[in-house]
């Protein structure tokens, strides 16, 4: 078999975490007003607003975001934010949708099936990712 975008064997399972500090997260949203539009879909933003704490709920899509990107191997910056959306499921469990330059690298890895499980609490979020 040949290898993955994340040196993965191509079919084989890859698994990414990430762990969002909420407090310091939600600081940088209020200190740099376009970072939500820049890093959230319209929909994940609507999920968030709609609920009694947005900040909690938007770290633990950040975490997601960046959970993908590790199963992909890609840095920070390497696609767009936007280009990976935590989606909530009609049953309620968070799904992912992948696009653009996110989609292009899980398609060439041969990453087509993706879950993701998202936790926290009001001090940290947490993602973790796991793609077949």
């Amino acid at each position: 078999m040949s290898a993955g975008a994340s040196g993965n064997e191509i079919g084989a399972p890859a698994i990414g975490i990430d762990l969002v500090d909420v407090p310091r997260f939600a600081a940088v949203l209020k200190r740099r007003r376009g970072m939500r539009t820049r890093l959230f879909t319209d929909s994940e933003l609507a999920y968030a607003d709609g609920t009694v704490d947005p900040d909690i709920r938007l770290a633990a899509r950040f975490a997601a975001k960046e959970a993908v990107m590790k199963v992909l191997g890609i840095g920070l910056g390497a696609c767009k934010f936007r280009d990976i959306e935590v989606r909530r499921h009609d049953s309620g469990r968070p799904e992912l949708v992948l696009r653009g330059l996110a989609a292009e690298r899980a398609a060439a890895a041969g990453l087509h099936s993706w879950q993701v499980s998202l936790t926290h609490t009001a001090t940290v979020a947490a993602a973790m990712v796991l793609a077949r």
